[in-house]
């Protein structure tokens, strides 16, 4: 087997396989050998089907399935030997003999296009001029977030007169129109209607300023146009339905409503464990140290895009963008057009050129990814998450258990250690160029976000 490389331009080549019948022979001959061990024709004992037929059969699947397999195999091992930096992967070029005699050929070519990565050079230094944002830390923010904390706390608790968000507990009664109980009419106690669940506006307004004890009528059906909500608060079978039409009687027997939590020792326990916080100083003082961190964490995330952003800028990269058009078809073919692809063409080449100087960076600088630091990685990821929810001190077991099985799912694996090493580069990149320190308040940080989504 003889397998060369014509290089077309710095960016293009072409990789020629060249396949003899001694490169090949001897495979597609064990492989029909097993197929006859296997192979029942009638007339024919289990393996005693004669060689000849099993060939005649098989051996033209057989022989192409065995090449294609070769030729794979020989140009992945040119590739890596070669040490060629390729994008994509090796297409058949479109000079490719198509017309191969299968039945009666035994010397065979063929030709690959391959698309080059391209050669470039990552200058990071002091002349390098990239901003950093610092965002503050005011006392609307820490108030605005310790109002969050006592509202996700909170309970429901006894209201002495209906409010607009209330839960009301009562006996629901079908009635005529002045208010008289139907005789067979559907009834049910200790039923819990949400007010913010009604919604008709006429209907809600009867509730509102209503005291415990009290007795209003109004239209179901209005208020809960939906049968599956009415069937629900009535209890009543599906087929009964078009009982729960009509004037109802509601006889209010509590009145529930929604309240923050107290700002005191019991919620400074149940948000961070027993005795950790003992005062509302310290309190809102850990609210402003953990939104310092939070604001941190958005501060590098600004400066990742900011560093992106200037770096491809600066870096000029050149890339087959032909091949790579055509290669896109050939490997959704079907699945894609190439009008999507020339629409969409310029987001791939920009992350693929990030790509390449995210690598360029790593290779050079011996920037690596350990399971150490991945696992730590997954564990911080997965501590926010369950925060987010309100679960401020998940055991440590469970939580390992958790990462544990995150890491242990290939597509998740991958994609966080991309994350993780491409932040641990960002991070390199952020030591070595120079910063240009701005601070600003939090609405002029949003802004800069608001500008992309304008252009």
């Amino acid at each position: 087997m003889n397998v060369t490389r014509e290089n077309i331009d710095k960016l293009n080549a072409r990789i020629k396989v060249q396949v003899s019948k001694e490169d090949y022979a001897e495979k597609v001959e064990k492989v029909l050998r097993d197929y006859r061990k296997k192979a029942s024709f009638d007339g024919f004992r289990p393996g005693k089907v004669p060689f000849g037929l099993v060939s005649k059969l098989y051996r033209k699947p057989v022989l192409v399935d065995e090449i294609n397999k070769l030729v794979s195999d020989e140009t992945g091992k040119y590739i890596q030997n070669e040490k060629l930096q390729v994008l994509g992967e090796p297409m058949p070029s479109d000079e490719m003999n198509k017309n191969i005699d299968w039945d009666h050929q035994e010397e065979f070519e063929f030709i690959f296009d391959v698309g080059l990565a391209p050669e470039f050079e990552v200058e990071l230094s002091q002349k390098l001029k990239i901003p950093f944002y610092t965002i503050n830390v005011d006392s609307e923010m820490i108030q605005k977030s310790l109002d969050d904390i006592a509202r996700r706390n909170g309970k429901f608790v006894e209201a002495e007169v209906v409010g607009s968000e209330d839960m009301l507990k009562g006996d629901l009664k079908a009635v005529d129109s002045d208010g008289n109980s139907i005789e067979g009419g559907v009834s049910a106690d200790d039923v819990i209607l949400s007010i913010p669940a009604a919604k008709d506006e006429t209907e809600k307004e009867k509730f509102i300023a209503k005291f415990t004890g009290d007795t209003i009528v109004f239209d179901l059906k209005a208020a809960f146009p939906l049968d599956t909500d009415r069937i629900s608060l009535l209890r009543i079978d599906k087929k009964d339905a078009h009982k729960a039409e009509g004037n109802f009687s509601f006889f209010i027997k509590e009145i529930k409503r929604y309240g923050s939590a107290e700002v005191n020792q019991e919620l400074f326990d149940k948000v961070y464990g027993p005795d950790t916080i003992k005062s509302e100083d310290e309190f809102r003082e850990k609210i402003s140290s953990e939104l310092a961190k939070s604001l941190e964490n958005e501060s590098e995330y600004r400066f990742s895009i900011d560093a992106k952003e200037v770096l491809l800028e600066k870096v000029k990269i050149d890339l087959p963008s032909d091949f790579l058009k055509r290669w896109m078809l050939f490997a959704n073919e079907g699945k894609i057009t190439q009008d999507q692809i020339d629409h969409d063409f310029h987001h791939f080449e920009e992350d693929l050129r990030w790509q390449l100087i995210v690598g360029k960076i790593a290779k050079e600088n011996n920037i690596s990814l350990n399971e150490e630091e991945l696992k730590s990685y997954a564990g911080e990821l997965a501590r926010k998450q369950f925060e987010r929810y309100g679960m401020y001190n998940v055991p440590e077991e469970n939580l390992n258990n958790y990462v544990t099985e995150l890491l242990n799912k290939p597509e998740e694996r991958r994609r966080l250690s991309e994350r993780k090493l491409e932040e641990k580069i960002t991070t390199f990149v952020k030591e070595t160029v120079k910063l240009e320190d701005k601070t600003i308040s939090s609405d002029e940080f949003n802004k800069l976000f608001e500008k992309e989504k304008d252009h």
